[in-house]
């Protein structure tokens, strides 16, 4: 193929921060802050004082709850970092930032629990095609050395890993670190910058191996440089630096540094990695699909609702640029004005008179764009470049405000918090009448429901669903049902002989006549099929009804007194006279679920679903993700409230699952005793 010169890259870039759970990507964007002089000094997030984890929700719960953009000024250039949550419940809240990122920044550690949450980072970033650096941080407490680390890290990148540094030790401890491509030494300070050193004769062994190895990957994508280490030539160190360029850009490495973040060390290092070899946003707009040209294209990364500058949309202008009071045109064709442009650090913004192709900042009063929108110049909607998919929920909650003259307002809050993160789902149930939020885990929706409380300021209440029970019938009867009043004037008068018989399970409501010599006259048959309905609301159990089929086959009625009404009635008195002896029986939904986990930990999956009343169908290989099974099996929905708690504990906090309603079973005994005790009816 050739050397691949490629010229290092600079001007305005988006990195987006990403990483496992606890794995310090908040800490190194508050130390990346604190080396650029965006902020005076590094806090420790535990303070709770750091740029990160600025939100009441995220320091109540030391952990990263949503994503968090800081723009900083680097050796003249431009960079805004977006620290993305490192939780699996809030893993959906980096999709549309990584998007239109040019690159991610992958915060690891040598910790094995965390190699499963790591693999599904890694796919996403395969998934979305964007290149990414691996920053392996808390290298000063990993008793692990660096390339043992890396090859149990390798299983969770499809690409190779390539080692770009290597720690520098004095006995057992690391102070520095070796960068193979200078082959240079570096001794750590402490919040400041290193130390320029010559490699220590006793390192300089251990660096010549691993910086060959780094030759020999890169080698694969260059002839040139494979001629140059078969001779046993050494290649210029120019050249290596652009095939360390070229091969993150194209994706064919993953490049890695070392560093602690909690003390500033080796963020320098990555800060003139990022600057010189990561893609800018002529890249990710080919990645995109944006054609060049003159036209202005935005992508609308995160919605932020703040509590007095109202709507702010964070976005990256991919090209052309943008002007306060710019009209642009959503892919939707919603047309929306821009009020204010913003450069970000945290909950902080300061108003800039445009931004232009490379930029990312913030957008006001983009009322009607959504998160994941593109928004184009000129009145033709564009192409939208990015499609949000949520992965389906896991957990719910009913919520209601304490307070009923909170209605409307928590409708409306709601609303919004669904805007700022669409992996959310609301939905009001018909039958309970409850306001049901659906998320990706407990913590999700208990950090919605704070934000409500302290945000929002309405007090709620929030409880498990309401299970949707149904009952039918296991034997049929036959029964009279009659309504007579007479109280002066016309009375009401309604007869009705109907046949009550059990139908298959699934069948619903089935409402038939055979009436002969008009007993009941054409006119009132659909008001005896109205009553009947009307009473299937809530059988002798308390419950809806379904599986039934009623046929009238009989009745009488007077000309006078008879009316709609009065055989409506005469129906419902038939079927609440009928129903009790037909054997009513509870029955409950049944799901199909499809749980995924990591390989080592089926065993404890398997043992739980019995533990719920589940029944395992079977279990496989995972299509197309290494080290991950999938478990399928059939549970109660009641069952189903907490799984994905139990599952998470089990699992690392990985284990996800899919379901769907598959039937309804019967249900007797103590637990259906209970659930009748509950909704306040009696068998």
């Amino acid at each position: 193929m050739g050397n691949r010169a490629g010229g290092r890259r600079k001007g305005p870039k988006c990195i987006a921060i990403i990483g496992p759970f606890a794995s310090g990507k908040t800490t190194l964007l508050e130390a990346i802050l604190a080396r650029t002089g965006a902020i005076p000094r590094q806090n420790a997030v535990a303070s709770g004082n750091s740029v990160g984890d600025h939100s009441p929700e995220a320091r109540a719960h030391a952990m990263s709850v949503e994503a968090v953009a800081a723009t900083v000024d680097f050796m003249g250039d431009s960079l805004t970092f977006i620290d993305c949550p490192g939780s699996i419940e809030f893993a959906s809240e980096a999709d549309a930032i990584l998007a239109a990122s040019d690159i991610a920044v992958v915060v690891a550690e040598a910790d094995p629990k965390k190699v499963p949450a790591l693999q599904l980072i890694m796919r996403k970033l395969d998934d979305m095609g964007v290149p990414r650096i691996l920053f392996l941080n808390k290298i000063d407490r990993s008793s692990a050395g660096v390339r043992d680390t890396l090859k149990m890290l390798q299983p969770t990148s499809s690409v190779p890993l390539l080692l770009r540094q290597i720690p520098l030790r004095k006995g057992e401890t690391v102070i520095g670190s070796i960068d193979l491509a200078l082959e240079r030494a570096y001794v750590w300070r402490e919040f400041a910058e290193s130390e320029v050193a010559e490699i220590p004769d006793d390192e300089k062994a251990r660096e010549m191996e691993a910086r060959f190895s780094m030759l020999e990957t890169l080698a694969d994508h260059d002839d040139l440089l494979m001629e140059q280490l078969l001779e046993e030539k050494e290649p210029p160190k120019d050249e290596v630096f652009d095939d360390l360029s070229a091969d993150l850009r194209d994706g064919a490495v993953v490049p890695v540094l070392i560093g602690t973040a909690e003390k500033g060390n080796g963020v320098l290092r990555l800060l003139k990695a990022i600057r010189h070899d990561a893609p800018d946003v002529e890249a990710t707009r080919k990645r995109l699909g944006v054609a060049d040209g003159a036209q202005t294209v935005v992508q609308v990364m995160k919605t932020v609702h703040t509590a007095h500058g109202g709507k702010l949309s964070i976005s990256r202008i991919l090209s052309g640029s943008v002007a306060d009071g710019a009209e642009l045109t959503a892919d939707d064709g919603a047309s929306v004005k821009v009020s204010g442009i913003y450069r970000m650090l945290g909950k902080d913004q300061h108003k800039i008179a445009s931004a232009a192709a490379g930029d990312t900042v913030a957008l006001g009063k983009l009322d009607e764009a959504r998160t994941g929108a593109t928004l184009v110049s000129g009145k033709t909607p564009g192409k939208a470049l990015f499609a949000f998919v949520a992965p389906q929920p896991v957990f719910s909650l009913a919520l209601r405000p304490k307070e009923r003259k909170d209605d409307v307002k928590l409708s409306s809050a709601i609303q919004r918090i669904a805007e700022e993160d669409p992996s959310l789902a609301v939905r009001h149930d018909q039958d309970t009448g409850e306001t049901i939020i659906s998320g990706h885990g407990e913590m999700h929706l208990r950090v919605i429901a704070e934000r409500l409380e302290n945000k929002y300021q309405i007090p709620i209440v929030a409880r498990a669903p309401s299970v949707p029970y149904r009952e039918t019938i296991r034997k049929g009867a036959q029964q009279r049902g009659r309504h007579k009043k007479q109280s002066g004037g016309h009375g009401q008068f309604g007869d009705v002989v109907i046949e009550i018989k059990p139908l298959p399970r699934g069948s619903g409501f089935e409402f038939t006549d055979t009436i002969t010599g008009g007993v009941v006259p054409k006119q009132y048959i659909p008001s005896v099929e109205a009553g009947v309905r009307d009473y299937l609301k809530s059988g002798p159990l308390g419950f809806p009804v379904v599986d039934i089929a009623v046929n009238l086959s009989d009745g009488s009625y007077h000309t006078v007194d008879s009316s709609d009404m009065a055989f409506q009635m005469a129906a419902r008195l038939g079927m609440k006279e009928g129903m009790a002896s037909c054997s009513p029986v509870l029955l409950e939904p049944i799901m199909k679920v499809s749980i995924y986990t990591p390989s080592d930990t089926t065993a404890k999956v398997t043992a739980i679903v019995p533990q719920r009343r589940g029944q395992i169908l079977g279990f496989d290989a995972r299509p197309g993700w290494p080290g991950w099974d999938v478990v399928e099996a059939t549970m109660p929905q009641a069952e189903m409230g907490n799984l994905i708690v139990e599952l998470r504990s089990a699992t690392a906090g990985v284990a996800t699952f899919e379901s769907g309603f598959d039937h309804m079973a019967e249900l007797t005994g103590r637990l259906a005793d209970e659930v009748m005790n509950t909704n306040g009816k009696a068998a």
